[in-house]
């Protein structure tokens, strides 16, 4: 026993002058694998050491971890990039991207690594793993075909949805047509509604039909691709089905009279006029009970809202349709602008589900 005390006895005085070889002495975690010297393995541990990151002490500042160069591209992204570009970081997708732009804009562009950890929700380690994202991105390989065919139709190329400048979303409803311009900035450049006086009269009858569809198809802006929505009606409720027909009549004369007739089926030419589920609209709002959707005014209204409060709002609204719609949405309005709700929704949604599966 006494030989053994002394043994450690020995041991710790020696630690203490025989600096990081000590054998109590404390080492970094993340670099125990650099120090075995295992026969065989040095070309492995260099690749190693190559591509990740040096060990970063968190009492230590950020910009002794990193060698000029490397700091000079991190800065470089974080004060250049836009929205989308620093959405492909990792960690830095939804808010701590806005949160980066909005900082840089308040204070000007970032000057050290260790200033980063200022900007909300990025502490030391999220920033650690946002520069070395930086530094080493994951290249994935660009899928073919749209991830959009949960929720639309046709599916085409996602590149031709990707180089799309605007589009126009179309709701149809027992009395009217709304439709929504949105760009690929997300700015509301038209929205509007129109009366359709012979719709769900008489006897479905098809001039009088394309009559109030031809006219409101003459004040659609040019865009393009036209997104109509295609309501999901449950086909058990017998009661429902000539609301069925009606919404069928008014969307194949919208897809006829939309999509241009001098482009063969062989042709590189992709369809102009979409279909959109409204529940899937729906679900991407949270306004679906069980399988009916709500309405949803008070969506729209927050979109608003934020569009004046916000510096990066999820859409912009130019001020004229802000005056014009700011009570239409109201509880209880008698205004009817249900459709024009579901034509914004649905625009808002098919840009931001787009960007999602995009990236």
């Amino acid at each position: 026993m006494w030989r053994f005390r002394r043994f450690v006895s020995a041991a710790v005085q020696r630690s203490q002058y025989a600096g990081q070889s000590g054998l109590f002495r404390r080492q970094c975690t993340c670099c125990w694998r650099s120090r075995v010297p295992v026969a065989g393995f040095e070309t492995l541990d260099s690749t190693l050491t190559s591509v990740s990151a040096p060990c970063k002490d968190d009492k230590g500042p950020l910009d002794a971890f990193y060698t000029s160069e490397q700091r000079d591209a991190i800065l470089h992204r974080l004060n250049t990039a836009t929205l989308a570009e620093l959405a492909v970081v990792k960690l830095l997708r939804g808010r701590k991207s806005v949160n980066i732009v909005e900082y840089r804009t308040k204070n000007g562009p970032f000057k050290t690594l260790e200033s980063v950890v200022n900007v909300p929700l990025l502490k030391h380690k999220s920033a650690v793993t946002v520069f070395n994202s930086i530094l080493n991105p994951v290249k994935k390989e660009r899928k073919v075909r749209i991830q959009l065919a949960k929720f639309i139709r046709p599916e085409i190329d996602r590149s031709w949805l990707e180089d799309a400048s605007s589009i126009v979303s179309l709701v149809c409803g027992t009395n009217k047509i709304a439709w929504t311009h949105v760009d690929r900035r997300m700015t509301v450049l038209d929205w509007q509604q129109m009366e359709c006086p012979n719709f769900l009269r008489g006897t479905y009858m098809a001039s009088a039909y394309l009559n109030d569809v031809s006219v409101v198809v003459e004040l659609l802006p040019s865009a393009d691709f036209y997104i109509i929505e295609k309501s999901s009606i449950s086909v058990q409720n017998t009661a429902l089905f000539p609301v069925m027909a009606h919404m069928r009549t008014v969307e194949a004369m919208l897809f006829a009279l939309l999509e241009p007739r001098n482009s063969s089926p062989e042709s590189n030419i992709p369809p102009r006029v979409l279909n959109m589920m409204r529940a899937a609209v729906g679900r991407h709002f949270g306004l679906m009970v069980g399988e009916s959707r709500t309405s949803g005014a008070q969506t729209v209204r927050q979109l608003m809202t934020e569009s004046v409060t916000q510096k990066l709002p999820r859409i912009n609204f130019p001020p004229e349709l802000l005056v014009k719609y700011r009570n239409s949405f109201q509880l209880g309005s008698r205004q009817g602008g249900e459709e024009l709700c579901d034509a914004l929704l649905q625009a808002v949604a098919f840009y931001e589900l787009l960007s999602e599966t995009s990236s």
